[in-house]
């Protein structure tokens, strides 16, 4: 189960990843207010109306999406306040599994009573 998941989460990154980096460029004709095509990665086709008038009643719209360049983060982009939250999560989260190699022991101070007789054996009774 855990290694599905995984496979999931990392299929899921890459996408994520190319998703990313990929340009789009979305093409629209749009005639008399109604848009009759959307393309979106080629330009979009016409409705076939002349656009030889003055006025024409259609007009195409196109924006472009860009991708990432750079995936690489470098440490000097970023400014103090950034810097000092990092360390300090960092820092914060390290210490959430530090070890005490020393079990405290509320007993420390306190001193048994002396044995000097052992009762049970003497008189011969057991508890079971």
């Amino acid at each position: 189960m855990k290694q599905i998941f995984h496979q999931i989460v990392s299929s899921l990154m890459g996408l994520l990843v190319l998703a990313s980096t990929v340009s789009w460029t979305v093409d629209k004709h749009i005639c008399m207010g109604r848009v009759m095509d959307i393309s979106f990665f080629a330009h979009a086709d016409d409705c076939g109306m002349d656009m030889d008038m003055e006025k024409s009643c259609c007009n195409d719209e196109s924006f472009t999406v860009q991708g990432q360049d750079d995936l690489k983060i470098s440490f000097e982009k970023f400014d103090l306040d950034q810097q000092v939250f990092l360390i300090s999560f960092v820092q914060s989260y390290f210490q959430l599994f530090e070890i005490d190699s020393e079990e405290p022991s509320s007993f420390r101070e306190y001193n048994p009573p002396p044995l000097i007789r052992d009762v049970q054996v003497l008189d011969q009774t057991f508890l079971i």
